[in-house]
C-alpha cells in the first residue's frame, strides 16, 4: 500500500494556508469568514471584539468553546492557530490573568496573527512557529488545548494527540473540532496531497480517531456532530458524500 508523501503534503498545506492568510476571498475547497463562524456557533458578541481580518481567514470546521469552558486565568494552547480567530476568542475568555499560546507552521499565518495581536493590544497572546506533533513546551504546562480543523492535516495524528496530552495539566481538557469519516478512505484519496490539504484526504475513521485520543491518555467526555459544516468545491463535496466525511467537536480530559 502506498502512503502519502509527507514532504509533498507539508508543502501543499503550507501553500494553501499561505493563500488563506493573504487571499481569504480566493477560491478554496472550503468556506471561510464570518458567516461560516456564526453558523458554526461563534458568538457575534465575541466576533465583534476580535480583529476582523482574523475572521476573514477563519477556515475552521466547528465550534468547541462551550465544550472547552475556559475560565479566567487559565493557560490555553491553540494548535494550528492560523490567523488567530480561536486564540483571540480564547484570550477574551481567560482575561488579563490568563495566557494563550498559538502554534502554527505557516509563516504567513503567524505574521498575520502577530500583527493583529499587536494592533489589537492582545497582550496575553503569544504566537510560536512549530509543528504540533513536536511541541516546544514542558509537560503539564496548559489547562486547555484547543484546535479547529487541524489534526486531520497532520500525518502523525497519534503523536499529535500524545503531545497534546503531555502538555496538559492533570484535569486539563482537549477541546477540538475536526474532520473524520464514517467510511475508511481509499488509498487514492489518502495519497492525494491536494485533497489532504483540503481537510479530506487526511481525515481519520471516526472510531480510530477517538481510540487514538484515548490511547494518548485522555478520556473523551462529549462528542457532537457539526452538520452546519459543508465543503463547497465539487471535488471535495463528492468525496464527503461518498465516504461520509463529517465535522465533529469533542472534549477529552486528562484524568
Amino acid at each position: 500500500m502506498d502512503t502519502v508523501d509527507t514532504q509533498a503534503l507539508e508543502s501543499k498545506v503550507k501553500d494553501m494556508y499561505e493563500r488563506v492568510a493573504h487571499d481569504p476571498h480566493g477560491d478554496f475547497h472550503f468556506e471561510m469568514g464570518r458567516a461560516l463562524a456564526e453558523r458554526l456557533g461563534y458568538s457575534p458578541y465575541d466576533l465583534d471584539r476580535v480583529p476582523a481580518p482574523s475572521i476573514d481567514s477563519f477556515a475552521g470546521v466547528g465550534h468547541h468553546f462551550e465544550l472547552a469552558t475556559l475560565q479566567s486565568g487559565e493557560h490555553v494552547l491553540d494548535l494550528g492557530s492560523g490567523s488567530g480567530l480561536d486564540s483571540f476568542v480564547a484570550s477574551l475568555k481567560v482575561g488579563s490573568t490568563g495566557r494563550v499560546v498559538g502554534v502554527d507552521m505557516t509563516t504567513a499565518q503567524l505574521e498575520k496573527a502577530t500583527e493583529l495581536r499587536q494592533r489589537g493590544g492582545f497582550s496575553n497572546i503569544e504566537y510560536v512557529q512549530g509543528y504540533i506533533d513536536q511541541l516546544p513546551f514542558e509537560d503539564e504546562s496548559f489547562d486547555c488545548v484547543i484546535s479547529n480543523g487541524v489534526f486531520n492535516l497532520v500525518a502523525n495524528k497519534e503523536g499529535t494527540f500524545k503531545e497534546a496530552a503531555r502538555v496538559l495539566k492533570r484535569g486539563g481538557r482537549l477541546a477540538l473540532s475536526d474532520i473524520v469519516t464514517a467510511v475508511q478512505l481509499p488509498n487514492g484519496i489518502v495519497c492525494n496531497a491536494t485533497l489532504w490539504a483540503a481537510c479530506i484526504g487526511g481525515a481519520m475513521h471516526r472510531e480510530a480517531y477517538q481510540q487514538a485520543i484515548q490511547d494518548a491518555g485522555l478520556t473523551i467526555q462529549v462528542v457532537q456532530p457539526n452538520p452546519q459544516y459543508d465543503f463547497i468545491s465539487d471535488q471535495a463535496s463528492g468525496a464527503t458524500k461518498k465516504y461520509q466525511v463529517q465535522s465533529i467537536s469533542l472534549v477529552a480530559v486528562k484524568l
